[in-house]
């Protein structure tokens, strides 16, 4: 069974729909590739997918070790480098909760570092990862 639907839109633009949700993005050519970047580009959304799979590995570790994470944010900085056009690096900085002992961090920053998203990114991609604990 498919997973999503991509529909080219025409003008650089993509509607992305989750098949078994319904729930649909869009995506846009970046300005510095002929589009208008007005909405997140496929390498952007490859670069917070990483983002994205840390906190949800994180979350699902810390339900089980009766930790909350909620409030806990990622910025992401996405890096681009030329022939080929490709990402070159990706910056997560994770900013998390208080209250969360110093085992468990440990515990949950390697859960979020063996993520699927981060083994199945390319190794060439540089991948900079800042756990800030409050």
């Amino acid at each position: 069974m498919s997973t999503s639907k991509v529909t080219y839109l025409g003008n650089l633009r993509c509607e992305n729909m989750h098949l078994k949700s319904g729930n649909t993005f869009v995506t846009d050519a970046p300005i510095d590739n002929n589009g208008k970047g007005e909405a997140f580009s496929p390498t952007d959304t490859v670069a917070t997918g990483l983002a994205n799979c840390m906190l949800t590995m994180m979350g699902i570790k810390a339900n089980t070790m009766d930790v909350v994470l909620d409030g806990a944010t990622a910025m992401v900085t996405k890096t681009m480098s030329a022939n080929p056009r490709r990402i070159s690096k990706i910056e997560v900085e994770l900013n998390m909760p208080k209250g969360v002992d110093s085992k468990s961090q440990k515990i949950l920053e390697n859960t979020a570092n063996t993520c699927p998203v981060h083994y199945s990114l390319h190794p060439d991609i540089e991948k900079v990862i800042t756990f800030n604990w409050a």
